[in-house]
This record gives C-alpha cells, sequence and structure tokens, in this order.
C-alpha cells in the first residue's frame, strides 16, 4: 500500500515561513512516474488545490493566493515533495495534505489517488 506521511507543521507568526515535506513509500510505487501536489483544508471549508508539480519537477502550478509565495519541489531519489511556504498569512491556516496521481492534469483538474493524514499550519500572532 502506498502510504504518504507531512511533516514540518507547526505555528508560523504572519509574515514568517514553513516547510512542509511529505514521504512517499511503498512496494508498487515508483515516486517518479508520479506527479504530486499539495492541497490544504480549513476548517468549515472545502479542500483546496495549492500547488502540483509533474513527475520530473519541470511543470508546476499554483493556485492564485500562493502565487509568488510558495513553492513546490520535489526529490525523486529521496521520494520526497516540499513545499516551501513564505510571508505566510492568517488565511493561510489550514491541515495541509499531500497527494500523488497518474499526470499533472489528474492533480490539477481532479483530485488525487493516495493522500498523506495531513498536517496542521497555523498562521497567528
Amino acid at each position: 500500500q502506498v502510504t504518504l506521511v507531512e511533516f514540518g507543521g507547526g505555528l508560523v507568526r504572519p509574515g514568517g515561513p514553513l516547510r512542509l515535506s511529505c514521504e512517499a513509500s511503498g512496494r508498487t510505487f515508483t515516486f517518479s512516474q508520479y506527479a504530486m501536489g499539495w492541497y490544504r483544508q480549513a476548517p468549515g471549508k472545502l479542500r483546496e488545490r495549492v500547488g502540483v508539480i509533474s513527475w520530473s519537477g519541470g511543470e508546476t502550478w499554483y493556485v492564485d493566493s500562493v502565487k509568488g509565495r510558495f513553492i513546490i519541489s520535489r526529490d525523486n531519489a529521496q521520494r520526497m515533495v516540499y513545499l516551501q511556504m513564505d510571508d505566510l498569512k492568517p488565511e493561510d491556516t489550514a491541515a495541509y495534505y499531500c497527494a500523488d496521481g497518474p499526470e499533472i492534469s489528474r492533480l490539477r483538474f481532479g483530485s488525487g489517488e493516495y493522500w498523506g493524514q495531513g498536517n496542521q499550519v497555523t498562521v497567528s500572532s
């Protein structure tokens, strides 16, 4: 079974940085063949796509609200995907999830196949 585990969340002051990591594992999971994405969900709101990255890392997509502040990246050798968040705002507060898909279009216009448990990010003064 494919397992995705997010870590790196926590409490941060507005304007501060935070880096989320997602580690993938599983016998049938070849990390380099999958696009990866970050999603988030705040209390009382629907889950939102934050950023998506292709299998090679050569193509990315971000929701407008995080453009210029968040960067998604990956290290296929380490089976890791990252979300570097800068200039965090209170409205960024949410549970953040990583997910995989067969290609970037699936994550951009659809949903992930496997999901992590989520990692809380709280932006507050």
